[in-house]
């Protein structure tokens, strides 16, 4: 979904006050104590979107990545928004010595509707790559890696978005082309000096 996670502030309140168990009774097997709001749901928001204040439970969207644990905490209160569609994940295997590998995010959301178009031009820009540039019984995965994500971003002409950084400066998929740099790769050494001293 992309729009605003729905709640339902009478129902976090009865979560809160012990009225419906927490995770679906999923844990009702032992007695953990009283529901912690603070503990169990804000504090594990891995984006810190999240605040509980005044009795009312407060959601800041952008800052959400969707990761669902605080509607797997509280089913009865969080529910996904409505303007719904799928994510495309590429590349993924199961190698036997390595396990399952789960695919790289290509595009974090596209509308499913009929007749579906997006998502047949995403899919065939990749076919139109991988038959031009794979090798014999090379997987998209594999050639993803041999080429680089960016390649695969140029030929989908998909934007480069913050979700297809898995952690902040280990995967750098975007670079510079020379025409979007101002005055081109060659630059006078002496004038660079000048604001970056050895």
């Amino acid at each position: 979904w992309k729009d605003d996670i729905k709640i339902d502030q009478e129902a976090v309140a009865a979560y809160v006050g012990g009225e419906f168990p927490p995770n679906g009774g999923a844990h009702s097997g032992r007695d953990w104590g009283a529901f912690d709001i603070e503990k169990e749901v804000i504090d594990l928001c891995p984006t810190k979107c999240m605040k509980y204040d005044g009795g009312k439970l407060y959601i800041d969207t952008p800052n959400c990545t969707r990761c669902m644990h605080c509607i797997n905490v509280m089913p009865r209160a969080l529910r996904i928004g409505d303007d719904r569609g799928c994510s495309i994940l590429v590349g993924a295997k199961a190698p036997i010595l390595d396990g399952a590998q789960m695919g790289s995010l290509l595009v974090p959301f596209i509308k499913v509707e009929e007749p579906y178009d997006e998502i047949k031009e995403v899919i065939e820009a990749i076919w139109d790559w991988w038959m031009e540039e794979g090798k014999n019984r090379e997987r998209l995965g594999e050639l993803i890696k041999r080429q680089g994500f960016q390649k695969l971003l140029e030929m989908t002409d998909i934007k480069p978005v913050p979700q297809h950084v898995i952690a902040p400066r280990t995967n750098p998929y975007i670079f510079w082309k020379e025409e979007e740099v101002e005055g081109g790769w060659d630059r006078d050494i002496n004038e660079f000096r000048k604001y970056h001293q050895r």
